[in-house]
């Protein structure tokens, strides 16, 4: 566990150290829109260049600071299969593949370059389910001349269990609000890191001890292994002292994020059973070194109704 708390402090470190030693423009403007997937995403109102910093909105549990630009519409899905290995994996459950941890269906849309809108259903069948609502704003966008060295993107969400036994209906809500600081360091390197903070109106999981909120803080790196493909890392710590220890575990992932014509296609091994951040930083009990990880993918479909004619996909 102090290893993981190591590694999201040396990230957030290496951001503002990176922020502060600004590259030249002529650099990172290798990195400007016109080499990514996502460039569609992204815009600029001046002779500045925005950076994109991923190649789209989603990591692996993390959101990114990616936007979807104005008129535009992203199609998300999210699967968990089961563990893996331990007493609900193994080959009886061909490693999980016979067993779904959780499927979440998303879809994002542009009202402005810096505004999104985003709602989703995640399946959760243990938890009841839940659905979310969602404001993302991009405060700052890295630009090609460091005059802003870095990307922030704010994000508020609350949630709803449509299922599941609850006294009052406002014990159903639950409120996700975050902050998110990424910079591309180089060609290949983009790092990210995010305050947030979770209320449960009812503890999950609701047993003694359990808070209604708390804070947590999120970490994640992507390194381009080829022009089309990059290797991504995702972890996440909550600051809770009951889920420091009772059979909880830090959700981490890592996985192979592909862009494949007009898809971001990620696979993944995560120990997360959920796909939306209210819940896998609520309740995540599985536990890495007992097997208790699984086969995830993320499928991203972008659609542009301003019917662009300058619009190129990645090659």
């Amino acid at each position: 566990m102090s290893g993981m708390k190591t590694f999201i402090t040396s990230l957030a470190f290496l951001i503002v150290s990176t922020g502060l030693q600004a590259q030249k423009a002529d650099s990172i403007k290798k990195t400007t829109s016109a080499d990514s997937l996502f460039n569609l995403m992204n815009t600029s109102d001046n002779k500045k260049e925005i950076v994109p910093i991923f190649e789209s909105s989603r990591l692996i549990l993390s959101q990114s600071t990616e936007m979807i630009k104005k008129n535009n519409f992203n199609v998300l899905i999210m699967h968990r299969f089961g563990d893996i290995g331990g007493d609900d994996g193994g080959g009886k459950y061909l490693y999980g593949l016979d067993k779904v941890a959780d499927l979440y269906i998303g879809f994002e849309y542009g009202l402005t370059n810096n505004l999104n809108i985003d709602i989703g259903r995640s399946a959760t069948p243990d938890e009841g389910g839940l659905v979310t609502l969602e404001v993302k704003y991009a405060v700052l966008h890295q630009t090609n001349d460091d005059s802003s060295p870095f990307a922030l993107t704010l994000v508020g969400e609350p949630g709803i269990r449509p299922y599941g036994d609850f006294d009052r209906f406002g014990d159903r809500l639950s409120y996700f609000a975050q902050a998110i600081f990424a910079r591309k360091i180089s060609h290949d390197w983009s790092v990210q890191v995010a305050p947030s903070f979770l209320q449960n109106n009812q503890p999950i999981p609701d047993v003694p001890g359990s808070e209604n909120g708390f804070f947590s803080l999120s970490a994640s790196v992507a390194v381009k292994v080829t022009k089309l493909m990059s290797f991504v890392v995702d972890y996440a710590h909550p600051f809770s002292s009951f889920r420091n220890g009772n059979g909880f575990s830090d959700p981490l992932g890592v996985g192979i994020q592909l862009v494949t014509g007009g898809h971001v296609f990620t696979m993944n091994f995560t120990n997360a059973r959920s796909a939306n951040e209210i819940n896998y930083l609520s309740n995540t009990t599985s536990d890495y070194f007992k097997g208790n990880f699984r086969i995830g993918f993320t499928i991203a479909r972008l659609f542009d109704f301003n019917h662009s004619e300058n619009y190129q996909p990645r090659r």
